[in-house]
């Protein structure tokens, strides 16, 4: 497989140009709504899709809707409409779903009406009702959905595979449960060149949608089954996505959700550079100095010639010196004026004995006087 300029050996260059220089673009991008545990309040205008189902558009999405039978690659949120119970989050997985529009599960029908409405990039309310969702009896298992319970999910659609065209690449008429391993890998690999040449373009949403569908395809169930060449092969894929999520999530200023990215690499790959430098950036620009420093230290072990490493350590290293400083002029004010203010008490004690001796001089006169007079 070739790597692209994301992915280059020298990791100075990779980095300068991911990290260094991330105030280059502005992407009108945001993460999903708030901390995701209650469903967004959303006041866009309601869209009727069926009976039990209907829309609200969070942010509009880009192309042609899917068909039936497309792969669908989506994160959402789910709760229950009435209790605002979050029974199931992706985006804390970090891990997309696939859907199969036309062969998704009972409970997934109303979800599949709503996806099939959307595009590429899309994010939206879905409010379903519990005909469409998980019915009279509920799941009392995992999701834990309670009976006739209507259903909201927060749903972005990262984008589809349209398996009746043939594409050269995609596996014609195939969905990726019946791909073989190399299929598999090689349409990953696909997907994270496209978001390669979308990165190099600075249209980072969309280069993380192809990310993250490449990643799909290398789910967890998947990444199980491997061993030897073929879990390498699968991890020289998904790694990389990972990494280049990162990078777009830094420059896209959500360094949570890099951290978490760099996280899931480390898992794998513990010595890791890139992987490390990039944890390092984003706990740094979240002011976790120590534990960036301790990553950046990482890195170089493992990258000693890396120069962006160098910069990071250097940078941590000044602005330490800097605060120290500052530090150091505001205790030396305060304890500057606490001799003044100390000099200031000296001077009015002083003053307040002198006045106490002349009235006791005075004092004094006055009763001796009074003696002369008697005698």
């Amino acid at each position: 497989m070739d790597e692209s300029p994301l992915e280059q050996q020298s990791q100075s260059h990779d980095q300068e140009n991911e990290i260094v220089t991330e105030g280059s673009a502005f992407v009108d991008g945001e993460p999903p709504s708030q901390d995701g545990s209650v469903p967004p309040k959303v006041d866009s205008q309601v869209e009727v899709l069926d009976e039990k189902v209907s829309k609200q558009i969070i942010k509009e999405g880009h192309g042609s809707k899917p068909s039936k039978y497309s792969t669908c690659f989506l994160h959402y949120r789910a709760w229950t409409k009435h209790t605002q119970h979050k029974f199931e989050d992706t985006w804390q997985e970090q891990q997309p779903i696939e859907l199969v529009l036309g062969k998704e599960k009972k409970e997934m029908t109303g979800l599949a009406m709503g996806v099939a409405s959307m595009k590429s990039g899309e994010r939206a309310l879905l409010h379903i009702g519990w005909e469409l969702g998980y019915g009279k009896d509920g799941n009392f298992s995992f999701p834990n959905v309670p009976p006739m319970a209507d259903l909201l999910y927060e749903v972005e659609v990262i984008g589809f595979d349209e398996t009746k065209e043939a594409k050269g690449w995609i596996v014609q008429g195939k969905a990726r449960s019946d791909m073989t391993v190399e299929e598999r890998i090689g349409a990953a690999d696909r997907r994270k060149m496209d978001g390669n040449n979308l990165f190099k373009e600075d249209k980072l949403e969309e280069a993380m949608q192809q990310y993250e569908m490449a990643i799909a395809y290398m789910g967890d169930d998947f990444m199980f089954q491997l061993y030897g060449k073929y879990q390498d092969m699968a991890l020289a894929v998904k790694n990389p996505c990972h990494l280049n999520m990162a990078a777009c999530l830094i420059k896209l200023k959500r360094y949570d959700e890099a951290i978490g990215h760099c996280n899931i690499v480390l898992t794998e790959e513990e010595k890791n550079p890139k992987a490390l430098f990039r944890r390092g950036k984003a706990k740094a620009e979240l002011g976790q100095m120590d534990s960036a420093r301790e990553d950046f230290r990482k890195a170089q072990k493992y990258a000693p010639d890396d120069n962006a490493i160098r910069r990071e350590l250097r940078a941590i290293a000044e602005q330490e010196k800097a605060v120290y400083q500052k530090q150091k002029e505001m205790y030396k004010g305060i304890f500057g004026g606490g001799r003044d203010e100390s000099g200031v008490k000296a001077k009015s004690r002083n003053g307040l004995i002198m006045l106490w001796q002349w009235l006791v001089s005075l004092f004094s006169r006055i009763l001796g006087r009074k003696r002369v007079k008697a005698d």
